[in-house]
């Protein structure tokens, strides 16, 4: 599918992996839609990408809100291309050292966000894009990111991972689906990445994340990914899979 003149919606959009993904797109001749909850970061990067990027303010997990968002993505071009990369994680084990129970607000909400978001997100992008006539036997592509925590989750991890597995867990299924809408689904799983969250933390924990990274020795870089996910929508026969990207990353329990 060619990125040049086509549309996507990429939810995240305004920092780390999904602001990456937008830049990519925007370079191969797309258009984007930012959107994300930090409307300043949002407003800034549309603002410097000129005519080829919008934003939008959006709860991925509001369907009313995506909903929204959709409409102004196709508003802009054909929509092509619906891309998750918003989510959130927390640090807490499913009992603590004093035998507490994980909390189970803060468990809904991650799942809420990381997975029913994805879901809301595909399940509106895709009803929107089955709509579209189809190019080379293709309507749309739904990119989905999972995590290697999906499995290879460590302690403290039992939400996010959860939430991670769901992700890869429907991958499948969904392109199965949509194969006769002619819409695919394919997930990425990244690694450590040096994004903004990671940012925040000292060099010497930086190099200690880095150094459990067999080649390349490094962190991940945003770009990378960007460079994967429209490579994904460029590559038509890339369909129902999901694809690890950690320089060969296995984590360990801790």
């Amino acid at each position: 599918m060619n990125i040049s003149g086509a549309v996507a919606l990429v939810t995240g959009g305004a920092s780390g992996l999904g602001e990456a993904t937008v830049r990519g797109f925007v370079a191969r001749g797309g258009r984007a839609l930012i959107v994300d909850l930090n409307e300043e970061r949002g407003q800034s990067l549309a603002k410097e990408l000129g005519d080829a990027a919008s934003f939008a303010k959006a709860n991925v997990s509001n369907a009313d809100e995506v909903q929204a968002a959709v409409e102004q993505a196709s508003s802009m071009g054909t929509l092509r291309a619906a891309i998750n990369c918003a989510g959130i994680g927390i640090g807490a084990r499913t009992i603590d050292k004093t035998g507490a129970p994980h909390d189970l607000a803060a468990f809904e909400k991650v799942i809420s966000v990381n997975l029913v978001g994805t879901f809301n997100v595909l399940r509106l992008g895709a009803s929107a894009m089955s709509k579209n006539e189809p190019e080379d036997g293709e309507r749309g592509v739904v990119i989905n990111t999972a995590s290697v925590a999906a499995f290879d989750g460590q302690i403290g991890q039992v939400a996010y991972s959860a939430s991670k597995g769901g992700i890869v867990g429907l991958t499948l299924p969904a392109a199965r689906d949509l194969s006769k809408a002619q819409i695919r689904v394919v997930t990425v799983a990244p690694g450590t990445f040096d994004t903004p969250l990671l940012g925040t933390l000292s060099d010497e924990i930086r190099a200690a994340l880095a150094a459990t990274i067999p080649h390349p020795n490094r962190l991940g870089r945003p770009e990378e990914f960007g460079a994967l996910a429209c490579h994904i929508v460029e590559n038509s026969y890339i369909n129902g899979e999901v694809i690890r990207l950690d320089g060969a990353l296995r984590m360990a329990p801790r």
